[in-house]
């Protein structure tokens, strides 16, 4: 024991001697931790979870490839090491000495990123610190022992540094470190498998986000323990005590071994996409951990009262306040501008088969129902629609799909999967009329709205206008019957003070996914409900028949902050819905040109 504590202090002295040591363990991560703060503005919450992780996992990364690396060589190189030869000692006193100083050196580093994060940008500390210690320690001390690797193989100082960044650099940008994996291409993505970065990034990112999954953690730690482990045995093996002594050949056959569970691992990882689906569960969870401030915007607030002009603060995904007028000015929050717009709480439509295209048919092998409905789903959230209960879909799919857009796994409305039909409320779905008579009639209109040419599937919408066209077709009068019929009870039922409840009964031919509700709200005016009364139907009346009232369908302190800004005023011109603004779901404004792209 005391050759390992008298190494360890000597190792101490030494590093904090040294000017690259104190660089690389404090001021480097610094600076990406003040300059990725400003940049991506952490004072608003949701992305300081991010930028602490990024340091973290800059300094450990820094701390051991370099720290580990780079030093041992310089030992070497000086000679100092065939001093320890003739002590006489092991390599293992050495190699233990070199991880436990790493350790104790970064710990300081670790303390005072989280004091700043709380100073500067008011970061609470961490609630799972414990893990995120052992975490931490085992990440140093994987990186440190893969450093020591990286020493024991490099002929000098020079080549050493050359290894170091090889090894570096991927770590650092394609680990997620500095970047998302949910941005980067498909072949980062795999690549990033086959590093253990990605998985201290994952696991540390989710203990921050207060979301550690204990699997996830377990897993981390089994990576980083393993690596460790195996680099610290193939350290001893390759272990050289002077510049001239070769690398002898069993050293480098065991080097090569060492690829070999990295690779298994990295495939299984590939295979199953747990690690990605993982890192976009975490991003969207960071996303929606940001704040937001909507002013000037025409506010409906889902239970009848409108604001004419105030401002909703939004904070970690609910909604934290309603201004009646100017919102203050220091709330640290991205401003969304609401000027001559309207907010309405994100609509719902209570009637929906995602698994059925909108087509007349659907082609043997041309249709993919989980596919489609996945589609759906992206549809609908960038149309407005934040929630939609499913009908006539497999319970099972429906529940899959529900679990994965509640997880953040996927980003689309969520899903409702349908208990029975429903006794409190009265759902016309004239949709299915309108189309059904514009079938008959061979009115290709609904086919060129501004939403469905934006969202509709081109193959489908062609073969749609070719159907159309085909003919015979009945006078539009007589095809129109039912619906007239359909909108004069609707009348009457509003008259009785029925509770209305919106469901297009997207998924029948015409009806298309997306923009469905917006035309269903449309039918009603003309059927004679008023604009007001029509809105309610798809945000407050559907979310009392799901009993989630308290949660969803309303603009007030503490709901979901799921919330549609159109141009112009509903209100007064129902068709202002389908002129969409902006969609912010969970808290997260919607990046709608890319939600095709999952």
């Amino acid at each position: 024991m005391k050759p390992y504590l008298a190494l360890i202090r000597a190792n101490l002295r030494l590093a904090l001697r040294e000017r690259v040591a104190i660089f690389f363990n404090y001021v480097f991560p610094l600076i990406f931790f003040f300059a990725f703060g400003g940049l991506l503005h952490a004072e608003r919450g949701g992305v300081i979870t991010h930028v602490v992780t990024m340091v973290l996992v800059i300094g450990i990364l820094g701390n051991g490839l370099f720290g580990g690396g780079i030093r041992a060589v310089q030992d070497r190189e000086q000679n100092i090491l065939r001093r320890f030869k003739v002590a006489p000692i092991s390599a293992a006193p050495i190699l233990a000495a070199s991880i436990v100083t790493g350790w104790v050196l970064y710990l300081p580093a670790v303390i005072l990123t989280f004091v700043l994060a709380r100073i500067v940008y008011g970061m609470p500390f961490p609630e799972h610190w414990f893990s995120l210690f052992v975490l931490v320690s085992a990440g140093v001390i994987a990186f440190r022992a893969i450093g020591l690797i990286i020493a024991s193989v490099a002929n000098s100082a020079q080549e050493s540094q050359i290894l170091v960044q090889l090894v570096y650099l991927p770590m650092m940008f394609l680990s997620g470190t500095t970047f998302s994996l949910t941005i980067l291409p498909a072949w980062a993505q795999a690549i990033a498998q086959f590093l253990p970065a990605t998985y201290l990034v994952n696991a540390l990112q989710s203990n921050l986000l207060g979301a550690e999954a204990p699997g996830q953690v377990g897993s981390a730690l089994f990576v980083l323990l393993v690596t460790a482990a195996v680099s610290l045995f193939l350290s001893t093996q390759l272990f050289r005590w002077e510049k001239e002594e070769k690398l002898r050949r069993s050293g480098k056959l065991a080097l090569a071994a060492m690829i070999v569970p990295s690779l298994l691992l990295g495939a299984w990882q590939v295979r199953t996409h747990d690690a990605v689906s993982q890192t976009r569960v975490l991003y969207r969870q960071m996303q929606r951990g940001r704040s937001l401030i909507i002013r000037g915007a025409r506010i409906f607030t889902g239970d009848g009262r409108v604001i004419d002009s105030g401002a909703v603060l939004v904070r970690s995904g609910v909604i934290l306040k309603v201004y009646p007028g100017a919102p203050p000015e220091d709330l640290n929050a991205e401003s969304i501008e609401g000027s001559g717009k309207t907010l309405l709480p994100g609509l719902i439509d209570m009637r929906v088969q995602l698994t059925a295209s909108g087509g007349v048919r659907d082609l043997p092998g041309s249709f993919h129902p989980a596919a489609a409905a996945r589609r759906a789903l992206a549809a609908y959230l960038y149309c407005g629609a934040t929630g939609v209960r499913s009908v006539g879909d497999p319970p099972a799919l429906a529940r899959d799909l529900a679990a994965a857009v509640a997880s953040g796994e996927r980003l689309g409305a969520q899903v409702f999967p349908s208990a029975g039909a429903i006794s409190n409320a009265y759902i016309p779905s004239l949709s299915v009329l309108d189309a059904a008579a514009a079938i008959q009639t061979g009115d290709p209109a609904l086919l060129s709205r501004s939403l469905v040419e934006q969202v509709g599937p081109l193959d489908l919408i062609r073969q749609m206008r070719k159907a159309l066209g085909s003919g015979p077709h009945r006078p539009p009068a007589e095809a129109a019957a039912p619906l007239r019929d359909a909108m004069r009870k609707l009348a009457n039922a509003y008259r009785s003070g029925a509770l209305l409840v919106a469901g297009s009964g997207a998924g029948s031919p015409l009806v298309w996914h997306g923009p469905s509700v917006q035309r269903e709200l449309e039918l009603w005016v003309e059927a004679g409900i008023p604009a007001r009364d029509a809105l309610l139907g798809a945000t407050s009346n559907a979310a009392r028949v799901l009993g989630l009232e308290a949660r969803i369908g309303a603009i007030r302190n503490g709901c979901d902050a799921d919330l549609l800004l159109v141009d112009g005023n509903p209100l007064e011109d129902i068709a202002a819905l389908e002129r969409v603004s902006a969609v912010i779901f969970k808290g997260e404004p919607i990046d709608r040109s890319g939600l095709f792209e999952q």
